[in-house]
């Protein structure tokens, strides 16, 4: 992940009911939601969430596929693992205990598992 892309990314973060929503993805899975759902789930509009749902996408940390007539979200592992390594990369110079705490952390361990799933 270059500087320019991650700066995407956190900028599609820093608001509130978009981290929501790619926390809910990530514990959704892959299968993801409706994009009626995620408005119900986050109590925001339908046009709302859309906006929202557009950042997230241009960003690249989830991911939209159509399936009937609705339009499904997903979060975007793989892009939000390269964020985590992006963040991790120049951190831990000369400060291993940071790492290993990360490495042990029960949460990122799942999260591993889940993408691996994927």
């Amino acid at each position: 992940m270059n500087d320019h892309q991650a700066l995407l990314s956190f900028a599609a973060l820093s608001q509130a009911t978009r981290l929501a929503v790619v926390r809910a993805l990530v514990v959704v899975g892959p299968d993801g939601l409706p994009a009626g759902i995620i408005a119900d789930q986050m109590g925001v509009s339908p046009s709302n969430i859309s906006f929202h749902l557009k950042e997230l996408e241009r960003s690249g940390l989830v991911v939209q596929r159509r399936v009937s007539r609705s339009l499904i979200y997903a979060a975007n592992f793989d892009a939000l693992a390269d964020l985590i390594k992006f963040l991790m990369e120049d951190c831990c110079s000369g400060h291993p205990r940071i790492c290993s705490s990360v490495e042990q952390s029960d949460d990122c361990s799942a999260l591993t598992e889940d993408a691996n799933l994927a």
